[in-house]
């Protein structure tokens, strides 16, 4: 598989903290049960993660990490760490060894290819959550877009069951000739036309 880089999906997500204002951080993402506080907490820590499973460490048993997400646990520093943090991430996967060998991120060993698709999948989709959560345009490449839908349809499979459990919500049916992020969101358990207002009963 050739090297993927994150660059594009991290700057989208940078883009978007500018947008973030402190009265959205209660507000709703389309992730269930997750606060766009919540979601920005989860970048840190994939942020983190994902930097070590490029460059093959273990992960320091007394400083910061992933963690379970929460709008508590959110740094008040995240407006500058979380930028920082992603150049990081992307610099750790442009190392040609990073997509070598086996690698770890959030207790699940893999490929560290399979990982580096799976970073660059986090950072799309969350980053399209978080782009919809706070009313702001979000852009995909089109490398990144077909790498996010051959990973979310490839999980969608019967035979993935058990795998998507924790990573995605249920298929959410989109239309077989919509635009290719649409499908890729429809796989990975989002509703393309998501607003805050969907989320309200």
């Amino acid at each position: 598989m050739p090297m993927i880089d994150l660059e594009s999906a991290a700057h989208q997500v940078v883009r978007l903290l500018d947008g973030v204002t402190e009265d959205r951080l209660d507000d709703p993402t389309p992730c269930a049960d997750t606060s766009v506080a919540a979601l920005l907490d989860h970048f840190m820590g994939l942020s983190l993660a994902f930097t070590w499973a490029a460059r093959k460490v273990t992960p320091p048993e007394d400083g910061p990490g992933p963690g379970a997400q929460s709008a508590g646990h959110l740094d008040p520093q995240w407006r500058t760490l979380l930028p920082r943090r992603l150049d990081e991430l992307v610099e750790a996967w442009r190392d040609p060894s990073a997509w070598e060998g086996m690698t770890e991120a959030g207790g699940v060993t893999l490929p560290a290819e399979q990982i580096g698709v799976v970073a660059l999948d986090e950072l799309v989709l969350h980053g399209w959550d978080l782009a919809r959560a706070t009313g702001q345009p979000f852009t995909c490449t089109p490398a990144d877009t077909a790498a996010v839908l051959a990973f979310t349809s490839a999980s969608a499979q019967p035979e993935q069951a058990a795998g998507r459990e924790g990573l995605f919500g249920p298929v959410v049916d989109v239309p077989e000739d919509a635009a290719a992020f649409d499908r890729a969101l429809g796989f990975a358990g989002r509703d393309p036309a998501w607003t805050p207002k969907s989320s309200q009963p």
